[in-house]
Order: C-alpha cells, then structure tokens, then sequence
C-alpha cells in the first residue's frame, strides 16, 4: 500500500483523465514505467472481487473470462490476476487431483484387514462345524465310560483334531470348549450324587472319581498339543491340574461335608465300608485338596503317611496306651488276634 502511495503521488491527470508525469520526474520513460505500475496495481485489485455469476457474453468462448479469474473448478479454487494465470492454474489442479499421498496406503491396509478377517470367520465356522463336534463326541464317551470297559475310540484321529486346532490358532477356543464340556458333565454327576441314599454315598463317590480319573488319562494325552503350546507355555498351568481342579470345585467341594461324616463313621466301625474304597476315598480328598486333611487328621493319617506332626519321645507311653487301646476295642468287636498256639515259644518258657 506505501508503494501504491508513492506512485499515485507522482501521478496527476487532467479533465479529460489523461495521465501524466509530475514536474519532478527526470524523463518521460520512468513516468510511462509508473503510469503501467499503478495501472497493474488496479487490475489487480479488480480482479480480486469474483464476477457474480450470468449469462455468457456474446461472442466471448465460455470460461475464458472466468479463467482470468479463478483456477480450479473445485472446492479450495484461488483467484489469480491474469499475469500469474498459467503458474496458479498447474498449482491449483495439482491441489484438486492429486490424491494424498496416505491413501493409497490405507486402502492396502483395509484390504488386508478385511481380507484377514474374512479368513478368520471361514477358520473359525470350520473348526465350529468339523473340528469341535468329532472332539465332543470323542470326549462324551471318555467321560461316560467305566474303568473295566474298552470303548472304540480313534485316538489317532482326536489326536489330529487336536493338532489342527493348535495350528490354526484355535487354542484359546478349543481349551475353553473342552473344560466347559467338562464342567457341564461335572455338574450331572453332582446331580445324580445327590439323588443317592446315605448309606451308599461312599461308594458312589468313589465310583465318580475312580471314573473321572480314569477318563482324564485317556483326554490328557490326546489334548498334549493343547497343553504344551497353550496351557503350559502361556496360561504356566497344567492340563491335568485344572480338570482335577473342576471336579474339586464342581463335585467334592459341594458334597465334603456330607461325605466327611460318613467316612469318620466308617472308619470308627472297620469294614463297614471296603478298605480299598475308603483308602481311594481318602486318598482322592488329599490329592483334590490337602487341607481337607485337617478336617479329620485321625481318618487321612490312617491313609496317608506324615499327616500328623512327627512323634515326639516324651510322648510315647501316649502312644503305647493308644494302641492298647485300639486293640482292646478290635477284640471286643469280634476281631480276635490271632491263633497264639503258633507263636515261637521264649527261651524262658
């Protein structure tokens, strides 16, 4: 704005508007430079104002007067004065059309998102349809078969299953399937423990752990891709200690203090109940949870060694009226101890 100042001042024009030098101007060559100079300067402030749109004027090609004007047809178009016109338009359409240089990138990105997901889903509907029902089957009759029996079942086969599951990336789904299948057969043989007579809990009880334990030797092999890539390497759990865990908490725990009673019972009053089933009994307990052995330390200490604290000498003539004791009620029980005639006569006698 100063520069166009300084050369309206040495401009003047007459009534006729006719422009011309001041008398302070050395020649006639540097007033005709000013006189362009100002007359630019007010183009360009004309062309600054955009035409309001109408009809074509005639005999003038469409655009062209417009062109003068604006570069670019699109959204973000410049005004140009007529000078600068070829420079901003290759600005002005290199701005329109060019596209963002990220796009192209994030269009190969969503492909490959898409492209993976859509893998996933038919990985996931296969395992769904093929894999998991033959492994459910397999596993309903490991579950429901008795120790004597010998059930035809392709171990090879439920072994492949296994392998492709873990390959396919499936490990997370498969484990949670299978102790879900687990723990719904749990919740049955608790069902059916509770519909059972007193008298016979102790053996049922046996009859549930004695088959769960003999199924999981069966399941646990097969599942070895499962346990040693999922279980043990990201989960540090083994697949064994956490379907023996299952039956803990879905059988023994809700039924260890009706069951309790009657081994104490039991084990006050021997062959009650068979010997081998109350050491399977006990011995199931202690190895479900061991501190189940505080609840009766005199019934588990019969079965397992250790249980109770070491003997201490002070407290021997204790033990020594303990077993007398204990022999005193076998014999008045109808347990006589033994044909003496036998017995190695002293030297004495």
């Amino acid at each position: 704005m100063e520069a166009m100042e300084d050369d309206s001042l040495d401009i003047k024009d007459d009534h006729n508007h006719n422009y011309c030098a001041s008398s302070g101007s050395s020649s006639s060559s540097s007033s005709r430079s000013k006189v362009r100079t100002y007359l630019r300067s007010q183009l360009s402030v004309v062309t600054t104002v955009p035409e309001p749109a109408g009809p074509p004027v005639p005999g003038e090609e469409p655009g062209t007067r417009r062109g003068q004007l604006w570069s670019g047809t699109t959204g973000g178009s410049k005004l140009m004065d007529s000078d600068s016109g070829s420079e901003s338009s290759e600005v002005s359409e290199t701005d329109c059309t060019a596209p963002p240089p990220a796009v192209e990138g994030n269009l190969t990105l969503e492909s490959n998102v898409t492209s993976k997901f859509l893998l996933n889903a038919m990985a996931v509907e296969d395992y769904r349809q093929n894999h998991w029902p033959n492994l459910e089957k397999a596993i309903d009759r490991l579950l429901i078969q008795n120790p004597t029996d010998h059930i035809s079942v392709s171990y090879a086969q439920i072994y492949s299953y296994v392998y492709k599951c873990v390959c396919q990336q499936h490990s997370e789904l498969l484990y949670n399937d299978l102790t879900l299948k687990i723990t719904n057969h749990l919740e049955k043989v608790s069902t059916h423990l509770h519909a059972r007579p007193p008298e016979d809990f102790i053996e049922n009880f046996n009859v549930a752990l004695t088959q769960y334990i003999a199924s999981l030797q069966c399941i646990v092999p097969v599942f070895m891709y499962l346990n040693k890539f999922y279980i043990e390497s990201k989960l540090n759990r083994d697949l064994r200690e956490d379907l023996m865990k299952l039956f803990a908490d879905h059988v023994a725990e809700i039924h260890v203090n009706t069951l309790m009673p009657l081994l104490i019972k039991a084990y006050s009053m021997p062959f009650q109940v068979q010997p081998s089933t109350m050491a399977s009994v006990v011995k199931g307990l202690y190895s479900l949870r061991p501190d189940w052995a505080q609840l009766a330390p005199d019934l588990f200490s019969g079965f397992i060694p250790q249980i109770n604290p070491p003997a201490v000498e002070s407290l021997l003539p204790d033990y020594a009226a303990h077993d007398q004791k204990l022999q005193m009620e076998l014999s008045m029980n109808g347990f006589p101890r033994g044909d003496q005639s036998r017995k190695r006569a002293s030297d004495d006698s």
